[in-house]
């Protein structure tokens, strides 16, 4: 009797410290803690430990664990759990994402971020374009605008002369196309990058411009309805670690997980997007809209460049390339 006591004292103890465990998430961002996305990403988190009872948790580290380049690696090898990234800052690595950074492809990130998400999982997922990770959500941040200090962009020849800063991916084939001089490199380079004079704008949506406190360094906007480009993020987990969260646990990441976070992401993207336009008002920014012939002489440019995707992406064997897109984009178009 004694031992039957004994035995049931003891996985009783198993019982209860496996209900309190703990999986604590090393969370890594190469922006700000201020920046929409390492608040997105926290108030996630607090979200999944609520939803664990705190058995998921996220130690948010005080420096990034990688370059912005190296994020998803840095992921995948274990020197954190938990992050986001830009396809683009590794080019030519990814090639289902590039999808969702075409030009004229909407003008609210929710919108984009939620299609993206949707049809990322009816369609692209399989293709295990992120080995070793967990991607908890794809999403995109605002439409693109083109900004520059150094002359108003009203026609593709006003380009000429303008060095731009661009964060990579389809955006550089964009600027191949219309003649642009485009540098690929990270976001958080830009104020140097801008202020030492090496570059002259940037290619970026509009929260960049306070996130980055580029508005007194900034003159000209240049918007195009839909975006001049957009950029594909994905929010990402260690595989592993994710393995070593229980089955509830899991599930209850999921709810938060998906079309939920890329929301999240994407109503954040949204709410900056419009305080920074007052901003840049503020600050004297001039805004122009580009008018029909800018914008019938750019479709016309970068037009080859969804054909060559739909191409490369029927190679790796997406069937219905350009069906897939068209369905993305109407799927933009349904998202509330």
């Amino acid at each position: 009797m004694l031992k039957f006591k004994t035995l049931t004292a003891v996985a009783a103890l198993g019982l209860s410290t496996a209900a309190s465990a703990q999986v604590v998430l090393a969370t890594s961002t190469w922006v700000p803690p201020t920046h929409l996305l390492s608040m997105s990403q926290a108030s996630w988190c607090a979200d999944v430990a609520k939803a664990t009872q705190d058995r998921v948790k996220c130690n948010i580290l005080p420096k990034p664990v990688s370059p912005p380049a190296g994020t998803f690696d840095a992921i995948r090898d274990g020197q954190a759990d938990l992050s986001f990234s830009v396809h683009g800052y590794t080019p030519g690595r990814y090639v289902m994402t590039g999808l969702a950074e075409f030009p004229f492809l909407g003008d609210s990130a929710v919108a984009t971020s939620v299609a993206y998400e949707r049809v990322y999982r009816k369609h692209l997922a399989q293709f295990n374009e992120h080995k070793g990770l967990k991607v908890l959500t794809v999403f995109t941040h605002g439409p693109g605008i083109i900004f520059n200090n150094k002359k108003p962009v009203k026609s593709l020849a006003d380009l000429e002369g303008i060095k731009f800063r661009v964060g990579g991916g389809f955006v550089n084939e964009i600027g191949k196309a219309i003649g642009a001089n485009m540098t690929l490199r990270p976001a958080s380079q830009a104020y140097e990058m801008l202020s030492s004079g090496v570059m002259d704008g940037n290619w970026f949506p509009d929260e960049s411009v306070v996130s980055f406190k580029l508005e007194k360094l900034t003159k000209h906007r240049t918007a195009l309805p839909g975006g001049a480009y957009n950029t594909s993020f994905a929010f990402v987990m260690n595989e592993a670690t994710w393995n070593k969260i229980s089955k509830a646990d899991q599930d209850a990441i999921e709810k938060l997980s998906g079309e939920a976070a890329a929301r999240r992401f994407g109503m954040a993207w949204d709410d900056v997007d419009a305080k920074s336009r007052d901003v840049q008002k503020q600050n004297g920014v001039t805004f122009d809209n580009a008018d029909a012939k800018l914008v019938a002489d750019y479709k016309a440019k970068t037009a080859p460049l969804e054909a060559d995707w739909v191409k490369k992406a029927e190679e790796k064997g997406l069937k219905s390339a350009a069906a897939v897109l068209s369905e993305f984009r109407a799927e933009i178009a349904k998202v509330k």
